[in-house]
């Protein structure tokens, strides 16, 4: 017998919203035009088989609607089009630094979308600490992009966030952490809409 234990944050959820645990047909992860609840911003090479996909997975178990590139996108969908929309339209955001998160011109335009956006942003910083934080510019980064790059990591440097080191923290911990404020964040954004 399989016993689920719940956070206090999930237990929150699910009075607020009851059907949020409700057991209900798998969805088509490969949708990609309707709102999703969480956007996970990431660097893929350092942290898509971690605490990227863990965190995609942890919240779909909680019948949230994540957004993780690899997960909601499928060959022959417009990368762009597909991630601009589904930031404009999630209602947080998981920014996931990574040692070689600010060398990706992805990663960065996403970060900036996100702030530009207003959304809440929720950072984890996985093996950097945010004072690590720039723009790295090889010259690949188009001069109408430098300054909306530079304010959106300045804006993240100061917003608080988690601080993760894979070496001795517990995945478990950092990703039940973050989930509980994703549940936690969207509670209040859903008792300031009524």
């Amino acid at each position: 017998m399989h016993i689920q234990r719940y956070s206090s944050a999930a237990m929150k959820m699910m009075n607020f919203h009851p059907n949020f645990l409700a057991h209900q047909t798998p969805k088509n992860p490969l949708v990609t035009n309707k709102a999703c609840d969480v956007f996970i911003n990431h660097r893929g090479i350092d942290t898509k088989r971690t605490i990227a996909t863990l965190l995609y997975d942890h919240l779909s178990r909680l019948n949230l609607q994540p957004f993780l590139d690899n997960k909601n996108m499928k060959p022959g969908d417009k990368l762009f089009d597909n991630i601009d929309n589904a930031i404009k339209n999630c209602k947080v955001g998981i920014t996931v630094f990574s040692p070689n998160y600010c060398k990706s011109y992805f990663c960065l335009h996403e970060l900036a979308l996100i702030m530009e956006s207003k959304k809440k942003v929720i950072p984890i910083f996985c093996d950097i600490k945010p004072s690590q934080l720039a723009l790295v510019n090889n010259g690949t980064v188009p001069d109408k992009d430098l300054e909306r790059f530079k304010l959106a990591i300045e804006e993240a440097k100061n917003t608080v966030g988690l601080t993760f080191d894979s070496l001795k923290g517990n995945w478990s911990d950092v990703v039940t952490s973050a989930s509980e404020i994703v549940i936690e964040s969207l509670i209040e954004m859903k008792s300031e809409e009524i």
